[in-house]
């Protein structure tokens, strides 16, 4: 097995990827982490820390190229991989690729994971290991940049190999997702769809939806947009323009960040539109979607046009849509008629859907030994 994972700079993926190889170490799986970066320091010694992004293009990409050919001849030994590396780097140089296509196709990855993260995190990183400036504008392109790369190379090298984008977490990290992405491929994926934005501020409804998104995890292999949230970054801009401010501060990674009010209103157009493309992504890279609509204290139910939105692509998509809407209200046909299954309660779908999980996961092992 060989896996390719590629993140923008800032998303510190060597430390989350050991935490994987951890992980599976403990379930009796083994896999083999291989850093690109590193192995292209220990290669390079007279390279100073920190500094690999700012040789010469021509060397980068013959460091690069031995490292790879190096780890191709241990992929065809036949050890489990995971190879941290990168699809793109904006720095000094520009814009430019971090992998060569006739490499990546000896390779042949079985699997292409790009992960992703807020962009209040990836600055707080990078601002502590890099002295490269940067905006939050300049994040946002360089995520959407490093995604698209990496599904053009899935494409170009195997169409048939698994491709996913998959958020990094920080309260809740997404290891368990990622090893059960490579190691029970037989698991079935779910879309976890829930309003946010306009529930923030209600702590019943929010302990409602965590409860739904641990249930969900505990049966499936899910896609939680609320592992990646950033819609907070404009709403802090818009009180703190209200107030008088000038400028917004949060905490991130447990530091408190600072950022000008005028840099976050830029990128609120940035940030809702990858939000509604990778809300889409993760809707079409799953088996199904799984939608809680609370019901707030007069009865009336908590959807969003967000939410409506989601369960429409998902059904367009062929894909199963349950959902769980307790509201006394009945659902509007929009709702009745895209959805495979409507439960009243978490408990009821949790069974429900423990018991279809079970099914396939049976299914697939009888297969294994017919």
């Amino acid at each position: 097995m060989i896996v390719v994972v590629t993140g923008m700079v800032g998303i510190d993926k060597k430390k989350y990827l050991q935490e994987v190889c951890d992980l599976a170490k403990s379930r009796d799986k083994q896999l083999t982490l291989c850093n690109i970066g590193d192995m292209m320091y220990t290669e390079a010694p007279d390279i100073a820390p920190g500094r690999i992004l700012d040789i010469p293009l021509q060397r980068l990409c013959s460091l690069r190229r031995s490292v790879i050919k190096d780890i191709i001849a241990k992929a065809r030994s036949g050890v489990n991989l995971i190879i941290n590396t990168h699809a793109t780097f904006r720095w000094r140089h520009g814009l430019f690729r971090a992998f060569d296509f006739d490499q990546m196709r000896q390779l042949n990855a079985d699997t292409y994971i790009c992960i992703v993260d807020s962009a209040d995190s990836i600055h707080v990183r990078l601002a502590g290991k890099h002295s490269i400036k940067h905006s939050l504008k300049d994040l946002l392109v360089w995520r959407e940049e490093e995604l698209l790369a990496t599904e053009l190379m899935q494409q170009a090298v195997n169409e048939n190999a698994d491709y996913y984008c998959l958020a990094r977490g920080e309260d809740t990290p997404t290891t368990e997702t990622f090893y059960r992405l490579i190691f029970e491929p037989q698991r079935l994926k779910a879309n976890l769809s829930f309003p946010m934005t306009h529930v923030a501020d209600l702590p019943d409804i929010l302990s409602e939806i965590a409860n739904f998104r641990e249930q969900m995890k505990q049966t499936f292999t899910c896609f939680d947009p609320g592992d990646l949230e950033e819609t907070y970054l404009p709403w802090y801009a818009k009180k703190a323009a209200q107030a008088g401010r000038d400028h917004i501060e949060l905490t991130a990674l447990g530091r408190k960040v600072r950022f000008d009010l005028g840099e976050v209103l830029q990128v609120e157009t940035d940030i809702s539109s990858q939000i509604y493309t990778r809300d889409f992504a993760l809707i079409d890279q799953a088996d199904m979607i799984v939608s809680y609509i609370p019901h707030l204290c007069d009865g009336r139910a908590a959807i969003s046009s967000g939410v409506e939105r989601e369960l429409q692509h998902a059904h367009e998509a062929g894909k199963d849509v349950y959902v769980i809407w307790p509201s006394p209200n009945e659902p509007s046909v929009f709702v009745t008629q895209t959805a495979t299954k409507v439960f009243k309660t978490i408990a009821d779908a949790s069974q429900y859907l423990r018991e279809k999980a079970n099914t396939q996961m049976r299914t697939h092992d009888r297969g294994l030994f017919e």
